[in-house]
């Protein structure tokens, strides 16, 4: 009997690997190719922008709490660019890491794991694997997911 568990586990966690790998692979924004991450994106120069996406569809200026705050805001079918300066700090998307807009919150706790903070009217979530530190913001409305962006805390 030994002998037909271990298999089936191996089978097992093999399927849950192949379950979880689908689940990130759909995670790429529309206009974001499947293997880009988003958050590359942050730090990037206005040269690069531009010679990646092109022209923007739209420009606006997004005021913060602060007047220095202030940002433009260059708008492309993979996102909202926001940038200072030169580079861009900040983007707003409708679909980041599986999750999009009008997700429950139940979806997007389950998505992104026990590390998320729930602070009532957003979820944060904290992303590893760059030079200085990023974050994910997924805004809630009535429960449901209203906005995300991927951001630079520290900006």
């Amino acid at each position: 009997m030994l002998k037909r568990t271990i298999p089936l586990r191996i089978s097992f966690a093999a399927a849950l690997l192949f379950a979880g790998l689908q689940l990130f692979a759909q995670s790429a924004p529309a206009g974001i190719a499947a293997e880009a991450d988003p958050s590359g994106f942050i730090g990037m120069k206005l040269e690069e922008m531009f010679a990646r996406f092109g022209a923007p569809q739209m420009v606006y200026t997004a005021r913060g709490e602060e007047s220095w705050q202030d940002d433009v805001v260059f708008v492309y079918g993979a996102g909202d660019f926001y940038v200072c300066r030169d580079r861009v700090w900040q983007i707003g998307l409708k679909s980041v890491y599986g999750i999009k807009t009008g997700d429950a919150k139940a979806v997007a706790l389950l998505v992104l794991g026990e590390t998320t903070k729930d602070e009532g009217s957003y979820l944060l979530y904290n992303i590893a694997g760059q030079g200085w530190p990023l974050a994910l913001r997924v805004n809630l409305e009535a429960g449901r997911v209203s906005a995300m962006y991927v951001y630079r805390p520290d900006y």
